[in-house]
Protein backbone atom coordinates (compact mmCIF):
# COMPACT_ATOMS: atom_id res chain seq x y z
CA UNK A 1 0.00 0.00 0.00
CA UNK A 2 1.36 3.38 -0.94
CA UNK A 3 2.05 6.01 1.68
CA UNK A 4 -0.74 8.15 0.20
CA UNK A 5 -3.32 5.62 1.29
CA UNK A 6 -2.66 6.21 4.97
CA UNK A 7 -3.28 9.97 5.10
CA UNK A 8 -1.94 11.70 8.14
CA UNK A 9 -1.54 8.38 9.95
CA UNK A 10 1.13 8.16 12.61
CA UNK A 11 0.35 5.21 14.85
CA UNK A 12 0.60 5.83 18.57
CA UNK A 13 1.86 3.20 20.96
CA UNK A 14 -0.48 1.13 23.07
CA UNK A 15 -0.46 2.00 26.77
CA UNK A 16 -0.93 -1.67 27.64
CA UNK A 17 1.48 -3.41 25.25
CA UNK A 18 3.85 -0.64 24.22
CA UNK A 19 3.32 -1.69 20.59
CA UNK A 20 2.13 0.38 17.68
CA UNK A 21 -1.37 -0.62 16.54
CA UNK A 22 -1.67 -2.03 13.04
CA UNK A 23 -3.73 0.35 10.93
CA UNK A 24 -7.38 -0.60 10.62
CA UNK A 25 -7.21 -0.51 6.83
CA UNK A 26 -3.70 -1.96 6.58
CA UNK A 27 -4.83 -5.39 7.74
CA UNK A 28 -7.62 -5.94 5.16
CA UNK A 29 -7.98 -5.80 1.39
CA UNK A 30 -10.43 -2.89 1.31
CA UNK A 31 -9.24 -1.36 -1.95
CA UNK A 32 -12.01 -1.62 -4.56
CA UNK A 33 -14.24 -3.58 -2.19
CA UNK A 34 -17.36 -3.25 -0.08
CA UNK A 35 -17.98 -5.04 3.23
CA UNK A 36 -20.72 -7.61 2.62
CA UNK A 37 -21.53 -11.05 4.03
CA UNK A 38 -18.65 -10.84 6.48
CA UNK A 39 -15.94 -10.20 3.88
CA UNK A 40 -14.30 -7.45 1.87
CA UNK A 41 -15.55 -8.25 -1.59
CA UNK A 42 -16.07 -6.44 -4.92
CA UNK A 43 -19.47 -4.80 -5.29
CA UNK A 44 -21.65 -5.28 -8.33
CA UNK A 45 -21.29 -1.55 -9.05
CA UNK A 46 -17.52 -1.69 -9.73
CA UNK A 47 -15.21 0.75 -7.99
CA UNK A 48 -14.35 4.46 -8.05
CA UNK A 49 -11.67 6.90 -6.92
CA UNK A 50 -11.58 8.30 -3.40
CA UNK A 51 -10.72 11.97 -4.01
CA UNK A 52 -9.11 14.47 -1.65
CA UNK A 53 -11.07 17.73 -2.06
CA UNK A 54 -8.17 19.94 -0.99
CA UNK A 55 -5.85 18.68 -3.75
CA UNK A 56 -7.96 16.71 -6.21
CA UNK A 57 -5.61 13.77 -5.71
CA UNK A 58 -6.72 10.16 -5.54
CA UNK A 59 -6.39 8.61 -2.08
CA UNK A 60 -7.46 5.11 -3.04
CA UNK A 61 -10.34 3.21 -4.64
CA UNK A 62 -13.57 2.20 -2.99
CA UNK A 63 -15.93 -0.54 -4.11
CA UNK A 64 -19.44 0.45 -5.11
CA UNK A 65 -22.59 -1.50 -4.32
CA UNK A 66 -25.54 -2.09 -6.62
CA UNK A 67 -29.15 -3.08 -5.77
CA UNK A 68 -28.18 -6.75 -6.13
CA UNK A 69 -25.70 -6.30 -3.27
CA UNK A 70 -28.47 -4.86 -1.10
CA UNK A 71 -30.69 -7.90 -1.60
CA UNK A 72 -27.84 -10.29 -0.77
CA UNK A 73 -26.70 -8.29 2.26
CA UNK A 74 -30.20 -7.83 3.64
CA UNK A 75 -30.92 -11.55 3.46
CA UNK A 76 -27.76 -12.50 5.32
CA UNK A 77 -28.25 -9.66 7.81
CA UNK A 78 -31.73 -10.92 8.66
CA UNK A 79 -30.30 -14.34 9.49
CA UNK A 80 -27.38 -12.96 11.51
CA UNK A 81 -29.61 -10.55 13.42
CA UNK A 82 -31.53 -13.31 15.15
CA UNK A 83 -28.38 -14.83 16.61
CA UNK A 84 -26.97 -11.44 17.56
CA UNK A 85 -30.18 -10.45 19.37
CA UNK A 86 -30.23 -13.79 21.21
CA UNK A 87 -26.80 -13.22 22.80
CA UNK A 88 -26.72 -12.41 26.53
CA UNK A 89 -26.87 -8.65 26.95
CA UNK A 90 -23.32 -8.38 28.43
CA UNK A 91 -21.93 -9.84 25.19
CA UNK A 92 -23.49 -7.13 23.05
CA UNK A 93 -22.44 -4.45 25.52
CA UNK A 94 -18.84 -5.72 25.42
CA UNK A 95 -18.66 -5.30 21.64
CA UNK A 96 -19.88 -1.70 21.91
CA UNK A 97 -17.39 -0.89 24.67
CA UNK A 98 -14.52 -2.35 22.66
CA UNK A 99 -15.62 -0.35 19.62
CA UNK A 100 -15.46 2.80 21.74
CA UNK A 101 -11.91 1.91 22.74
CA UNK A 102 -10.92 1.27 19.12
CA UNK A 103 -12.06 4.73 17.97
CA UNK A 104 -9.60 6.14 20.51
CA UNK A 105 -6.81 3.63 19.85
CA UNK A 106 -6.83 4.37 16.11
CA UNK A 107 -7.63 8.07 16.43
CA UNK A 108 -4.62 9.28 14.45
CA UNK A 109 -5.28 6.99 11.51
CA UNK A 110 -8.99 7.81 11.39
CA UNK A 111 -8.41 11.53 11.89
CA UNK A 112 -5.95 11.51 9.01
CA UNK A 113 -8.60 10.12 6.70
CA UNK A 114 -11.16 12.58 8.05
CA UNK A 115 -8.91 15.54 7.32
CA UNK A 116 -8.05 14.45 3.79
CA UNK A 117 -11.16 12.68 2.52
CA UNK A 118 -13.73 15.00 4.16
CA UNK A 119 -11.72 18.25 4.26
CA UNK A 120 -12.20 18.61 8.02
CA UNK A 121 -9.75 20.69 10.02
CA UNK A 122 -7.96 18.60 12.68
CA UNK A 123 -10.10 20.03 15.49
CA UNK A 124 -13.25 18.90 13.74
CA UNK A 125 -11.75 15.49 13.02
CA UNK A 126 -10.82 15.10 16.68
CA UNK A 127 -14.31 16.09 17.78
CA UNK A 128 -15.80 13.46 15.47
CA UNK A 129 -13.60 10.78 17.03
CA UNK A 130 -14.60 11.89 20.52
CA UNK A 131 -18.30 11.69 19.64
CA UNK A 132 -17.83 8.30 17.96
CA UNK A 133 -16.31 6.73 21.05
CA UNK A 134 -18.90 8.35 23.33
CA UNK A 135 -21.73 7.10 21.12
CA UNK A 136 -20.40 3.57 21.50
CA UNK A 137 -19.97 3.87 25.26
CA UNK A 138 -23.45 5.35 25.59
CA UNK A 139 -24.90 2.58 23.41
CA UNK A 140 -23.12 -0.05 25.52
CA UNK A 141 -25.53 0.77 28.35
CA UNK A 142 -28.61 0.01 26.25
CA UNK A 143 -28.52 -3.83 26.30
CA UNK A 144 -28.83 -3.83 30.10
CA UNK A 145 -31.76 -1.41 30.23
CA UNK A 146 -35.22 -2.57 31.25
CA UNK A 147 -36.87 -3.67 28.01
CA UNK A 148 -40.51 -3.54 28.98
CA UNK A 149 -43.13 -3.14 31.67
CA UNK A 150 -45.73 -5.20 33.46
CA UNK A 151 -49.28 -4.09 32.66
CA UNK A 152 -52.42 -4.46 34.75
CA UNK A 153 -54.96 -6.84 33.20
CA UNK A 154 -58.65 -7.46 33.75
CA UNK A 155 -57.99 -11.17 33.18
CA UNK A 156 -56.14 -13.61 35.51
CA UNK A 157 -52.90 -13.45 33.58
CA UNK A 158 -49.51 -11.78 33.45
CA UNK A 159 -49.61 -8.95 30.89
CA UNK A 160 -46.41 -7.33 29.62
CA UNK A 161 -45.18 -4.88 27.02
CA UNK A 162 -41.72 -5.80 25.75
CA UNK A 163 -39.32 -3.95 23.50
CA UNK A 164 -38.02 -6.17 20.68
CA UNK A 165 -35.27 -5.41 18.13
CA UNK A 166 -36.72 -3.99 14.93
CA UNK A 167 -34.66 -6.44 12.85
CA UNK A 168 -32.55 -5.04 10.00
CA UNK A 169 -31.94 -1.28 10.10
CA UNK A 170 -30.73 0.67 7.07
CA UNK A 171 -28.52 3.65 7.95
CA UNK A 172 -28.00 6.19 5.15
CA UNK A 173 -25.44 8.83 6.12
CA UNK A 174 -24.19 12.01 4.39
CA UNK A 175 -20.77 13.34 3.39
CA UNK A 176 -20.38 16.28 5.73
CA UNK A 177 -19.75 14.65 9.13
CA UNK A 178 -19.72 10.99 8.12
CA UNK A 179 -18.43 9.49 11.35
CA UNK A 180 -20.87 11.21 13.72
CA UNK A 181 -23.86 11.02 11.40
CA UNK A 182 -23.33 7.30 10.88
CA UNK A 183 -22.30 6.11 14.32
CA UNK A 184 -25.18 7.79 16.15
CA UNK A 185 -27.56 5.34 14.42
CA UNK A 186 -25.23 2.38 13.93
CA UNK A 187 -24.14 2.07 17.57
CA UNK A 188 -27.56 2.13 19.29
CA UNK A 189 -29.17 0.00 16.57
CA UNK A 190 -26.52 -2.69 17.08
CA UNK A 191 -26.64 -2.45 20.86
CA UNK A 192 -30.39 -3.05 20.85
CA UNK A 193 -30.00 -6.30 18.91
CA UNK A 194 -30.48 -5.17 15.31
CA UNK A 195 -28.38 -5.83 12.23
CA UNK A 196 -27.34 -2.76 10.23
CA UNK A 197 -26.85 -2.06 6.53
CA UNK A 198 -24.78 1.12 6.29
CA UNK A 199 -24.82 3.20 3.11
CA UNK A 200 -22.31 6.04 3.45
CA UNK A 201 -22.13 8.84 0.92
CA UNK A 202 -19.73 7.61 -1.80
CA UNK A 203 -17.67 10.80 -1.47
CA UNK A 204 -16.69 9.92 2.12
CA UNK A 205 -17.14 6.16 2.20
CA UNK A 206 -13.74 5.43 3.75
CA UNK A 207 -14.25 7.69 6.75
CA UNK A 208 -17.98 7.06 7.06
CA UNK A 209 -18.05 3.42 6.00
CA UNK A 210 -14.90 1.35 5.67
CA UNK A 211 -13.33 2.54 8.93
CA UNK A 212 -16.61 2.09 10.80
CA UNK A 213 -16.96 -1.44 9.47
CA UNK A 214 -13.39 -2.20 10.51
CA UNK A 215 -13.90 -0.83 14.03
CA UNK A 216 -16.82 -3.17 14.65
CA UNK A 217 -15.11 -6.07 12.89
CA UNK A 218 -12.13 -5.66 15.24
CA UNK A 219 -14.49 -5.23 18.20
CA UNK A 220 -15.81 -8.75 17.66
CA UNK A 221 -19.15 -8.07 16.01
CA UNK A 222 -20.32 -11.33 14.38
CA UNK A 223 -20.21 -11.54 10.56
CA UNK A 224 -23.13 -10.05 8.60
CA UNK A 225 -24.47 -8.02 11.55
CA UNK A 226 -22.97 -4.84 10.05
CA UNK A 227 -22.47 -4.49 6.31
CA UNK A 228 -21.20 -1.47 4.38
CA UNK A 229 -22.67 -0.65 0.97
CA UNK A 230 -21.52 2.62 -0.64
CA UNK A 231 -23.65 3.56 -3.62
CA UNK A 232 -25.96 5.99 -5.31
CA UNK A 233 -29.69 6.64 -5.25
CA UNK A 234 -30.46 3.19 -6.66
CA UNK A 235 -28.79 1.57 -3.65
CA UNK A 236 -30.69 3.87 -1.29
CA UNK A 237 -33.99 2.96 -2.93
CA UNK A 238 -33.14 -0.74 -2.73
CA UNK A 239 -32.48 -0.38 1.00
CA UNK A 240 -35.82 1.32 1.61
CA UNK A 241 -37.81 -1.21 -0.41
CA UNK A 242 -36.07 -4.46 0.56
CA UNK A 243 -38.51 -6.64 2.54
CA UNK A 244 -35.85 -7.59 5.08
CA UNK A 245 -35.25 -3.95 6.08
CA UNK A 246 -37.70 -2.73 8.72
CA UNK A 247 -36.37 0.69 9.77
CA UNK A 248 -34.60 3.39 7.76
CA UNK A 249 -32.44 5.96 9.54
CA UNK A 250 -31.59 8.73 7.09
CA UNK A 251 -29.53 11.87 7.57
CA UNK A 252 -29.28 14.23 4.62
CA UNK A 253 -31.04 16.91 2.62
CA UNK A 254 -34.71 17.72 2.99
CA UNK A 255 -35.63 16.97 -0.66
CA UNK A 256 -34.06 13.50 -0.49
CA UNK A 257 -35.58 12.92 2.93
CA UNK A 258 -39.04 13.66 1.59
CA UNK A 259 -38.57 11.06 -1.15
CA UNK A 260 -37.32 8.46 1.34
CA UNK A 261 -40.23 9.17 3.67
CA UNK A 262 -42.74 8.76 0.83
CA UNK A 263 -41.15 5.52 -0.33
CA UNK A 264 -40.97 4.13 3.19
CA UNK A 265 -44.61 5.02 3.75
CA UNK A 266 -45.66 3.07 0.66
CA UNK A 267 -43.80 0.05 2.03
CA UNK A 268 -45.19 0.54 5.56
CA UNK A 269 -41.78 1.08 7.14
CA UNK A 270 -40.61 3.51 9.77
CA UNK A 271 -38.26 6.21 8.51
CA UNK A 272 -36.35 8.39 10.95
CA UNK A 273 -35.40 11.51 9.03
CA UNK A 274 -32.80 14.03 10.20
CA UNK A 275 -32.79 16.64 7.47
CA UNK A 276 -31.62 20.15 6.65
CA UNK A 277 -31.66 23.30 8.71
CA UNK A 278 -31.54 27.05 8.49
CA UNK A 279 -30.95 27.75 12.14
CA UNK A 280 -31.30 31.22 13.59
CA UNK A 281 -29.04 33.00 16.08
CA UNK A 282 -30.93 35.78 17.88
CA UNK A 283 -28.70 38.52 19.28
CA UNK A 284 -30.93 40.42 21.69
CA UNK A 285 -30.42 44.09 22.51
CA UNK A 286 -28.70 43.38 25.85
CA UNK A 287 -26.13 40.96 24.40
CA UNK A 288 -22.35 41.37 24.62
CA UNK A 289 -21.29 42.03 21.03
CA UNK A 290 -17.86 40.42 21.29
CA UNK A 291 -19.38 37.27 22.76
CA UNK A 292 -22.07 37.24 20.09
CA UNK A 293 -19.54 37.62 17.28
CA UNK A 294 -17.44 34.79 18.68
CA UNK A 295 -20.49 32.54 18.75
CA UNK A 296 -21.59 33.65 15.28
CA UNK A 297 -18.16 32.94 13.79
CA UNK A 298 -18.14 29.39 15.07
CA UNK A 299 -21.80 28.80 14.27
CA UNK A 300 -21.53 29.85 10.62
CA UNK A 301 -17.96 28.98 9.61
CA UNK A 302 -17.03 25.83 11.57
CA UNK A 303 -16.41 22.93 9.17
CA UNK A 304 -16.97 25.30 6.24
CA UNK A 305 -20.63 25.64 7.26
CA UNK A 306 -21.26 22.05 6.15
CA UNK A 307 -23.29 21.09 9.22
CA UNK A 308 -27.06 20.77 9.43
CA UNK A 309 -27.05 22.90 12.62
CA UNK A 310 -24.93 25.68 11.09
CA UNK A 311 -26.14 29.17 11.96
CA UNK A 312 -27.89 30.20 8.75
CA UNK A 313 -29.62 33.40 9.89
CA UNK A 314 -28.27 36.07 12.23
CA UNK A 315 -31.11 38.20 13.62
CA UNK A 316 -29.44 41.12 15.39
CA UNK A 317 -31.04 43.85 17.50
CA UNK A 318 -31.00 47.24 15.81
CA UNK A 319 -28.77 48.98 18.37
CA UNK A 320 -26.06 46.28 18.06
CA UNK A 321 -26.39 45.58 14.36
CA UNK A 322 -23.72 47.87 12.82
CA UNK A 323 -21.11 46.94 15.42
CA UNK A 324 -21.94 43.23 15.02
CA UNK A 325 -21.60 43.29 11.23
CA UNK A 326 -18.32 45.20 11.34
CA UNK A 327 -16.71 42.85 13.88
CA UNK A 328 -18.04 39.67 12.26
CA UNK A 329 -16.75 40.78 8.84
CA UNK A 330 -13.32 41.58 10.30
CA UNK A 331 -13.25 38.19 11.99
CA UNK A 332 -14.17 36.46 8.74
CA UNK A 333 -11.49 38.31 6.80
CA UNK A 334 -8.86 37.15 9.31
CA UNK A 335 -9.68 33.44 9.16
CA UNK A 336 -7.11 31.35 7.25
CA UNK A 337 -8.52 29.00 4.60
CA UNK A 338 -6.53 26.17 3.03
CA UNK A 339 -5.52 22.52 3.01
CA UNK A 340 -6.03 21.22 6.57
CA UNK A 341 -3.57 18.38 5.99
CA UNK A 342 -0.78 20.79 5.06
CA UNK A 343 -1.40 24.03 6.96
CA UNK A 344 -2.88 25.37 10.18
CA UNK A 345 -6.19 26.72 8.90
CA UNK A 346 -9.62 27.54 10.29
CA UNK A 347 -11.51 26.38 7.21
CA UNK A 348 -10.74 23.59 4.75
CA UNK A 349 -12.29 22.90 1.35
CA UNK A 350 -15.95 22.29 0.66
CA UNK A 351 -16.64 18.78 -0.53
CA UNK A 352 -16.77 19.26 -4.32
CA UNK A 353 -17.28 21.71 -7.17
CA UNK A 354 -21.03 21.18 -7.25
CA UNK A 355 -21.36 22.23 -3.64
CA UNK A 356 -19.03 25.22 -4.14
CA UNK A 357 -21.01 26.43 -7.13
CA UNK A 358 -24.28 26.09 -5.25
CA UNK A 359 -22.90 28.19 -2.37
CA UNK A 360 -21.56 30.85 -4.70
CA UNK A 361 -24.79 30.97 -6.67
CA UNK A 362 -26.78 31.62 -3.51
CA UNK A 363 -24.35 34.34 -2.41
CA UNK A 364 -24.40 36.17 -5.75
CA UNK A 365 -28.18 35.86 -6.04
CA UNK A 366 -28.57 37.33 -2.55
CA UNK A 367 -26.31 40.26 -3.42
CA UNK A 368 -28.33 40.80 -6.59
CA UNK A 369 -31.44 41.00 -4.40
CA UNK A 370 -29.94 43.70 -2.18
CA UNK A 371 -27.63 42.05 0.38
CA UNK A 372 -24.29 43.78 0.99
CA UNK A 373 -21.15 41.68 0.73
CA UNK A 374 -19.37 42.66 3.95
CA UNK A 375 -16.65 40.03 3.56
CA UNK A 376 -15.80 36.96 1.50
CA UNK A 377 -17.88 35.92 -1.49
CA UNK A 378 -14.82 34.59 -3.32
CA UNK A 379 -13.13 31.21 -3.74
CA UNK A 380 -10.08 29.45 -5.14
CA UNK A 381 -10.66 25.88 -6.27
CA UNK A 382 -12.78 24.36 -3.46
CA UNK A 383 -11.68 26.86 -0.81
CA UNK A 384 -14.58 29.25 -0.20
CA UNK A 385 -13.85 32.33 1.88
CA UNK A 386 -15.99 32.83 5.00
CA UNK A 387 -18.66 35.26 3.87
CA UNK A 388 -20.77 37.83 5.69
CA UNK A 389 -23.88 39.22 4.00
CA UNK A 390 -25.28 42.36 5.63
CA UNK A 391 -28.80 43.63 5.25
CA UNK A 392 -29.91 40.34 3.75
CA UNK A 393 -33.47 40.55 2.38
CA UNK A 394 -35.87 37.98 3.77
CA UNK A 395 -36.49 36.60 0.29
CA UNK A 396 -32.80 36.25 -0.60
CA UNK A 397 -31.69 32.62 -1.09
CA UNK A 398 -28.98 32.87 1.57
CA UNK A 399 -31.59 33.88 4.16
CA UNK A 400 -34.57 31.79 3.09
CA UNK A 401 -32.81 28.52 2.24
CA UNK A 402 -30.09 26.28 3.64
CA UNK A 403 -26.73 27.33 2.16
CA UNK A 404 -24.59 24.52 3.60
CA UNK A 405 -21.49 26.63 3.25
CA UNK A 406 -19.48 29.25 5.19
CA UNK A 407 -21.99 32.09 4.79
CA UNK A 408 -23.41 34.30 7.55
CA UNK A 409 -26.48 36.29 6.44
CA UNK A 410 -27.19 39.11 8.93
CA UNK A 411 -30.54 40.87 9.24
CA UNK A 412 -31.47 43.82 11.43
CA UNK A 413 -34.47 43.44 13.75
CA UNK A 414 -36.23 46.30 15.54
CA UNK A 415 -37.70 44.28 18.40
CA UNK A 416 -37.71 40.90 20.09
CA UNK A 417 -41.15 40.21 18.67
CA UNK A 418 -39.85 40.78 15.14
CA UNK A 419 -36.89 38.46 15.80
CA UNK A 420 -39.28 35.78 17.06
CA UNK A 421 -41.53 36.23 14.04
CA UNK A 422 -38.64 35.90 11.57
CA UNK A 423 -37.03 32.97 13.36
CA UNK A 424 -40.32 31.07 13.49
CA UNK A 425 -41.25 31.83 9.87
CA UNK A 426 -38.77 29.33 8.40
CA UNK A 427 -40.00 25.92 7.28
CA UNK A 428 -36.97 24.47 9.07
CA UNK A 429 -36.95 23.80 12.80
CA UNK A 430 -33.65 22.23 13.80
CA UNK A 431 -31.54 24.37 16.13
CA UNK A 432 -31.80 27.81 17.72
CA UNK A 433 -29.32 30.04 19.53
CA UNK A 434 -30.18 33.08 21.66
CA UNK A 435 -27.60 35.52 23.03
CA UNK A 436 -28.66 37.67 25.98
CA UNK A 437 -27.39 38.74 29.40
CA UNK A 438 -30.69 37.50 30.88
CA UNK A 439 -30.84 33.71 30.44
CA UNK A 440 -34.43 33.49 31.68
CA UNK A 441 -35.46 36.05 29.09
CA UNK A 442 -33.71 33.96 26.48
CA UNK A 443 -35.63 30.86 27.54
CA UNK A 444 -38.92 32.77 27.37
CA UNK A 445 -38.07 33.85 23.82
CA UNK A 446 -37.15 30.29 22.86
CA UNK A 447 -40.56 29.04 23.99
CA UNK A 448 -42.10 31.02 21.11
CA UNK A 449 -39.96 29.48 18.34
CA UNK A 450 -40.54 25.83 17.38
CA UNK A 451 -37.24 23.95 17.04
CA UNK A 452 -35.93 20.57 18.14
CA UNK A 453 -32.85 22.09 19.82
CA UNK A 454 -32.31 25.35 21.72
CA UNK A 455 -29.08 26.81 23.14
CA UNK A 456 -29.29 29.88 25.37
CA UNK A 457 -26.07 31.90 25.22
CA UNK A 458 -24.49 29.56 22.73
CA UNK A 459 -24.45 29.10 18.98
CA UNK A 460 -26.44 26.47 17.12
CA UNK A 461 -23.84 23.72 16.55
CA UNK A 462 -23.69 21.34 19.51
CA UNK A 463 -23.83 17.56 19.89
CA UNK A 464 -23.60 15.11 22.80
CA UNK A 465 -24.16 11.36 22.69
CA UNK A 466 -26.64 11.29 25.59
CA UNK A 467 -28.80 14.18 24.36
CA UNK A 468 -31.84 13.79 22.06
CA UNK A 469 -31.24 15.20 18.60
CA UNK A 470 -33.67 16.04 15.82
CA UNK A 471 -35.67 18.78 14.17
CA UNK A 472 -39.19 19.77 13.28
CA UNK A 473 -40.90 20.64 10.02
CA UNK A 474 -38.56 20.47 7.05
CA UNK A 475 -35.73 19.56 9.44
CA UNK A 476 -37.09 16.09 10.05
CA UNK A 477 -39.31 13.86 12.11
CA UNK A 478 -38.22 14.87 15.61
CA UNK A 479 -35.65 13.61 18.11
CA UNK A 480 -34.75 10.22 16.67
CA UNK A 481 -31.17 9.97 17.88
CA UNK A 482 -29.33 10.43 21.11
CA UNK A 483 -30.23 9.54 24.66
CA UNK A 484 -31.54 6.18 25.74
CA UNK A 485 -35.25 6.95 25.39
CA UNK A 486 -35.00 8.25 21.82
CA UNK A 487 -32.72 5.40 20.72
CA UNK A 488 -34.95 2.71 22.19
CA UNK A 489 -37.96 4.29 20.50
CA UNK A 490 -36.12 4.48 17.19
CA UNK A 491 -34.68 0.99 16.92
CA UNK A 492 -37.13 -1.33 18.68
CA UNK A 493 -40.73 -2.47 18.30
CA UNK A 494 -43.24 -2.96 21.12
CA UNK A 495 -44.78 -6.40 21.62
CA UNK A 496 -47.70 -7.21 23.95
CA UNK A 497 -47.23 -10.54 25.75
CA UNK A 498 -49.63 -12.34 28.10
CA UNK A 499 -49.16 -15.55 30.11
CA UNK A 500 -51.69 -17.76 31.90
CA UNK A 501 -51.14 -20.73 34.14
CA UNK A 502 -54.12 -22.55 32.56
CA UNK A 503 -55.85 -21.97 29.20
CA UNK A 504 -59.20 -20.18 29.57
CA UNK A 505 -62.48 -21.72 28.38
CA UNK A 506 -64.39 -19.60 25.86
CA UNK A 507 -68.17 -19.94 25.30
CA UNK A 508 -67.96 -21.07 21.66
Amino acid sequence: MSQGLRPGYCAGTSETTGERPVGLLDSVDWQGNIFKNGAWTPGHGGDYAVVEPATGGELGRMGQAAPKDVAEAAASAAEAQREWAALPHPARAAVLRKAGDLWQRHAEEISGWNVREVGAVPGMAGFALHVASEECYEAASLPARAIGEVLPSEEPRLSMARRMPAGVVAVISPFNVPIILGIRSVAPALALGNAVLLKPDPRTAVTGGALMARVFEEAGLPPDVLQMLPGGADVGEALVTDPNVRVISFTGSTPVGRRIGELAGRHLKRAHLELGGNSALLVLDDADVDAAVNLATWGSFFHQGQICMTTGRHLVADRLYDDFVERLAAKADALPVGDPAADQVALGPVIDAGQRDRIHGMVTASVDQGATLASGGTYEQLFYRPTVLAGTPLTAPAFADEVFGPVAPVTRVSSVSQAVELAAASEYGLSLGIVTRDAMRGLAVAEQIPTGIVHINDQTVNDEANAPFGGLGASGTGSRFGGAAANVEAFTETRWITMRGEPPRYPL
